[in-house]
């Protein structure tokens, strides 16, 4: 049911996408209105939406059900304990006290880095202060 909501919400979403790019903005006529006599105006009423306007309003109007869908459905899913990738309470307080009862492995004494300059070999003095 979540990838066909899914794909339903990209098609919407592509189809707003070129109903917006396809229609006239409201300031196209404003040079046409001063003189010219147009019958769209910058400031004046709108008037009722040609059919462009209208479907977009219905794809809108789809796109906010695909949403709400889709986050109903992500609710749902969060709440049971089953997002991919999330393990449920359980699974993590059972590892958690797992590794607790794992004893530490101590380090050997070999891989203690040593103090100073670590390239300089060990039989090498150190150079004398300068006065």
């Amino acid at each position: 049911m979540e990838p066909l909501i899914i794909a339903l919400h990209i098609l919407v979403c592509l189809g707003i996408v070129g109903l917006i790019l396809l229609q006239q903005g409201k300031g196209a006529e404003m040079g046409a209105s001063f003189g010219s006599g147009g019958s769209q105006t910058l400031f004046g009423s709108a008037g009722s939406g040609n059919m462009l306007s209208h479907a977009t309003a219905i794809l809108v109007t789809i796109f906010f059900l695909t949403s709400f869908g889709l986050a109903m459905l992500a609710k749902q899913r969060a709440t049971a304990g089953t997002e991919a990738g999330v393990p449920a309470a359980e699974v993590i307080e059972a590892h958690n006290a797992a590794q607790q009862q794992v004893p530490a492995v101590p380090q050997p004494a070999g891989d203690v880095p040593a103090v100073g300059n670590p390239a300089a070999p060990a039989d090498v003095p150190a150079a004398p202060a300068q006065q």
